[in-house]
């Protein structure tokens, strides 16, 4: 076999749905992912995690090569650090980030160590796009909402004891970082456009959350950016409107789950440096 044909091993953090999904999808072992047996997830209600009491318990043929955290941002954020000593990570909470001290965490234990953090795109839809334009400098503002029924909300602090007063409601609308810890389960894709978008970051990519009784089984997230005047002193602009179907109360859309398994293998790809999905920036799946 080929170098670049050895598979590389995964681990999974998180037995949720997300979670669920990419160990039923990576059962069979293919040229580039060749899963860890999941152990049973502890009891642990909606927040059940998969969690091999890696890495130091682990024998060492069984140290995956690329950690993937589906479970909650408090992973990263706890463990993080711990993981890239011993493995190549892939965020699928990256609201995580908007902690500056986890970000800084993680960026000092990957020059340290040698190993990679990569971010999944999730449902941020044209995070490539979003990407060139910033790196060209063709990017000065982006507003990123997602609107879904309330019962699809898992919010914390003052968010979770706010109550629609409509059939429709703002319940926030402000820079990501300060959404991020109220929503962090609802945020994954406005963090997801904040590092996308490295000129704004948390702190100047505008995030909307809408409760949407209207909305039983969808999640609506819509994009819109601009740039700075041209000659005629119009700005360049795009807005995408994304519809996602979720099964009512669910975090996660159905679609989300195909673009994650995507993410998954195309970080793949990159560790074994072969061609394949691009990343949505450098770092970021």
């Amino acid at each position: 076999m080929a170098l670049d044909r050895v598979p590389k091993k995964v681990g999974i953090v998180g037995y949720g749905r997300l979670g669920e999904s990419l160990i039923v999808r990576g059962l069979s072992p293919g040229p580039f992912l060749e899963p860890q047996k999941p152990v049973e997830p502890g009891e642990r209600g909606e927040d059940r995690y998969l969690f091999e009491a890696f890495p130091t318990s682990l024998p060492s043929p069984r140290h995956p090569d690329l950690v993937v955290e589906v479970a909650h941002p408090k992973i990263i954020q706890e463990s993080g650090a711990e993981i890239l000593r011993y493995a190549n990570l892939l965020v699928g909470s990256p609201s995580a980030l908007a902690d500056q001290a986890t970000e800084r965490q993680l960026l000092e234990a990957s020059h340290r160590w040698g190993h990679a953090v990569f971010v999944a795109r999730g449902a941020l839809w044209g995070a490539e796009d979003i990407s060139r334009l910033d790196e060209a400098g063709g990017l000065q503002s982006l507003r990123v909402s997602m609107a879904t029924h309330p019962d699809g909300f898992r919010l914390e602090g003052p968010l979770a004891t706010m109550r629609s007063t409509g059939p429709r409601a703002v319940l926030y609308e402000g820079p990501v970082r300060a959404l991020c810890p109220h929503a962090p389960r609802n945020s994954n894709t406005m963090a997801a456009a904040a590092l996308a978008a490295p000129s704004l970051g948390f702190d100047r990519v505008i995030g909307v959350l809408v409760a949407d009784f209207s909305l039983k089984n969808m999640h609506v997230v819509d994009v819109e950016l601009s740039g700075p005047p041209g000659p005629t002193g119009r700005s360049f602009t795009v807005h995408t409107h994304r519809e996602n179907p979720a099964e009512p109360g669910a975090v996660t859309g159905s679609a989300t789950v195909t673009t994650f398994w995507r993410s998954l293998v195309g970080t793949a790809r990159l560790l074994l440096g072969t061609s394949g999905p691009s990343p949505q920036a450098p770092g970021r799946a």
